[in-house]
């Protein structure tokens, strides 16, 4: 990525007291990313200023510069032109963190498929008013796909692309984001034989979806969704019970209220 001109806006660094010293750094870091005084691209001032800018050690300016690069805020480029620049933003460690924290037996399917309900809900009411003729055909196409489909991998690749689809036709990058990570950390409650058993009502109901927001039946396209999380739900329930797959969590699972 080529660098961005030199910052017009100097950052407003403050020197730091504290023996966590990189954690105030990394912060005030933060800070002027949400300011937008720091923006994607941008190049960090070189160590040697930015140390006497914090008024801290090389060491600690290195450590909080490392946490920033692992969390993704910031890469490092060798050499006479390199440095530390503004990383661009990166869905996939949202979704990398929300499967962490929901393996760390943190969350519950019950949880999980409360949130798909609520937020399907939303999602499908602005796709309903917002979708143009290219998300509709997208998600047939998708549609078809799914029904011809002949393997497992195939269908939850699928399945990802359809939910992504319907989230960009809210026209709201926000739902993208959060919807490929619930997408996600459902399919690892998925695998497993018995998902087989789940393809014709899953092919069935995403048919009947794209028409309901065809004809901007916003009340039937959001039932109509509610109704297959829940079938979702109910078939990972009983694969649970039967001992083929247990959810992350420890926690039962029983139907979301």
């Amino acid at each position: 990525m080529p660098a961005r001109p030199a910052l017009t806006v100097k950052p407003g660094f403050v020197p730091v007291r504290t023996q966590r010293a990189f954690e105030v750094i990394c912060d005030q870091i933060r800070r002027e990313l949400a300011q937008k005084t720091l923006k994607v691209g941008d190049k960090l001032p070189p160590e040697r200023e930015l140390a006497a800018q914090f008024q801290v050690s090389r060491g600690a300016l290195r450590e909080a510069l490392r946490s920033l690069e692992v969390a993704g805020i910031i890469y490092n480029v060798k050499g006479a032109k390199g440095g530390a620049f503004v990383q661009a933003a990166d869905s996939e460690r949202v979704t990398q963190a929300m499967q962490d924290y929901i393996h760390l037996d943190s969350v519950s399917l019950d949880e999980l498929t409360e949130a798909r309900i609520a937020l399907q809900e939303v999602i499908v009411r602005l796709a309903c008013a917002r979708a143009t003729e290219a998300h509709l055909v997208d998600l047939e196409r998708i549609v078809e796909e799914t029904r011809v489909a002949g393997d497992l991998e195939t269908r939850l690749r699928c399945a990802e692309e359809y939910y992504a689809v319907l989230a960009r036709a809210t026209m709201n990058r926000i739902f993208g984001v959060v919807m490929k990570s619930l997408s996600s950390i459902l399919q690892s409650f998925l695998k497993d034989p018995d998902h087989e058993l789940l393809q014709e009502s899953l092919f069935q109901s995403r048919l009947r979806l794209v028409r309901l927001l065809r004809e901007k039946d916003c009340e039937g396209a959001v039932e109509e969704m509610r109704q297959h999380l829940e079938r979702i739900h109910r078939h990972i329930q009983r694969g649970n019970a039967a001992g083929t797959r247990r959810p992350p969590g420890r926690r039962s699972a029983k139907r979301p209220a």
